[in-house]
């Protein structure tokens, strides 16, 4: 499917953008999973101030969706209507190393590579960047974390821009944070962060890092089109352990799958819709529901209109399982 063109809506303001405009860019090109459809206007900004201008401009009733490196993320397969916004890596990927153990990075930047540069400065307090697939952009919005460390335990403020066009600071306070998510301002696209560390001695932070990437690779599908975790872990409990004991790891529907390898990563095996992966979470959920009493809740973000006729069901009914192939 496509979108109508934005851009002739938006009048000769638009002339001024110096970013990447693309009228129905298809999703699936920029998220891990390779699923979704398209985006009606796909903006890249050159920088900060472009960012500013295009949302002072953009008249209110138009949606406006940002998404980052699409490793937590799951597109419909009827697309994103309205603007989605992606920040790239040459205007928003930017590391300085402050003094009192501090970094100031841009969004777009891969976590691992906030852990290395700090591992590079002798700043501790960052190497659970390492074993985070994403980028700091999400990693903000969702409060990643991993081995005992949340990204809330070390921002300190905030840079971003508003719906409205202004270019505002955030503290950590401002966040709100909670297990797996923020609730600071709606709409607000971030742009950088200052996170504080600790000293620490390089080698031995390194040593880490090194734990962690055989850890992740040992007992993940790292070389997967995946979303990562698919489900939160409910209090007192692991995901994977509840899906495992629901029967549910190696689940397939069409050419998505609950990994063998972990049962909390769910994989497009190659042709898998959005739909396929979708539906396959939903029936995990309903399997895990009747066997444990526990809703697991959704980690990965879905987003977007679904196809005509190829709806998903908040936990699907157990008929419409589609068992192992």
């Amino acid at each position: 499917m496509s979108f109508d063109d934005l851009i002739p809506r938006l009048g000769d303001w638009v002339s001024e953008v110096r970013g990447r405009l693309v009228p129905n860019q298809l999703l699936s090109e920029v998220t891990w999973f390779r699923v979704g459809g398209p985006a009606q206007l796909f903006f890249m900004p050159a920088d900060e101030e472009d960012l500013a201008y295009f949302l002072k401009n953009l008249p209110e009733d138009i949606r406006v969706t940002t998404i980052g490196l699409g490793s937590n993320l799951l597109i419909r397969d009827g697309g994103l209507d309205g603007v989605v916004i992606r920040l790239a890596g040459k205007a928003f990927g930017s590391i300085e190393v402050l003094d009192g153990h501090r970094l100031r990075v841009g969004t777009a930047l891969p976590d691992v590579k906030v852990a290395t540069a700090a591992a590079e400065a002798g700043i501790d307090g960052l190497t659970f960047y390492r074993g985070i697939p994403g980028g700091i952009g999400g990693a903000l919005y969702m409060n990643a974390g991993c081995y005992g460390t949340e990204t809330r335990e070390r921002v300190v403020e905030l840079r971003g821009v508003t719906r409205q066009g202004d270019i505002i600071t955030l503290t950590n306070a401002d966040m709100d944070y909670r297990y797996r998510k923020s609730n600071g301002p709606r709409g607000v696209v971030f742009t950088s962060a200052l996170y504080q560390g600790v000293a620490g001695d390089k080698d031995e932070i390194r040593a880490r890092m090194r734990e962690i990437t055989e850890k992740r690779e040992s007992s993940q599908p790292t070389r997967a089109k995946t979303g990562g975790s698919t489900f939160k872990n409910p209090e007192g409990h692991s995901s994977w352990k509840l899906i495992d004991a629901a029967g549910c790891r190696g689940l397939q529907v069409g050419d998505a799958q609950m990994s063998e390898l972990h049962a909390n990563f769910l994989l497009n095996l190659g042709a898998a819709t959005a739909h396929d992966i979708e539906t396959l979470g939903e029936t995990v959920r309903n399997r895990v529901r009747a066997t444990h009493g526990i809703d697991l809740q959704w980690e990965i973000r879905r987003m977007g209109h679904f196809a005509a006729g190829k709806e998903v069901r908040e936990f699907l009914d157990g008929d419409v399982f589609v068992g192992p192939v």
